[in-house]
């Protein structure tokens, strides 16, 4: 089997984290975050994790070094990874596709949800620090922010486009079928 590496985009909680996890459970793929290199330097730092901080630091690294910069690492631990199926979390704008578009078998993979239910999920799941107090209106706030700003666009850039306002089964269908 070839490699298949896919990216998968989204609006925030739109089920990115869920699919990567499916695939890796169902489909022993591997899997890359954006977040995580950010979530790495936020922890060395003693900074809170919270989505604010997070994205100021991306905004600094990709001001200070290069607007690619953390597209580039990203490239590179995924053209050393082994693994016949890689998933990469969490890709947020043009620029995140410009190096991953060049290795074989890349396909974005876009994961469309309404904003309602989006809204739900981040509230409860509490990945980020500040997520479980938000209102509806700061959360339609933050999908505005810089890091957010772009995804719409990828849509259009996008192999496959889900729709995740149903259930999980439904869910796993369709990723199921990317795989096929």
């Amino acid at each position: 089997m070839s490699k298949l590496i896919l990216g998968i985009t989204g609006e925030l909680a739109s089920g990115k984290g869920t699919a990567a996890d499916y695939f890796v459970k169902k489909h022993g793929a591997s899997t890359h975050r954006f977040s995580t290199m950010l979530r790495d330097i936020a922890k060395r730092m003693y900074l809170e994790e919270s989505r604010e901080n997070l994205q100021k630091l991306s905004t600094l690294f990709r001001g200070n070094f290069n607007e690619d910069l953390l597209s580039m690492v990203i490239y590179k631990d995924v053209e050393s990874d082994e693994h016949d199926l890689i998933v990469i979390d969490g890709v947020r704008r043009m620029g995140d596709i410009e190096y991953l578009k060049s290795l074989p078998g890349f396909r974005l993979i876009y994961i469309e949800t309404d904003v309602k239910e989006r809204y739900d999920r981040i509230i409860t799941r509490g990945e980020n620090s500040d997520d479980n107090s938000k209102t509806l209106e700061e959360f339609k706030e933050d999908n505005k922010r810089e890091a957010e700003r772009q995804i719409k666009d990828l849509k259009n850039k996008a192999s496959v486009v889900i729709d995740n306002n149903g259930s999980f089964d439904e869910l796993y269908k369709q990723l199921d079928e990317i795989v096929k």
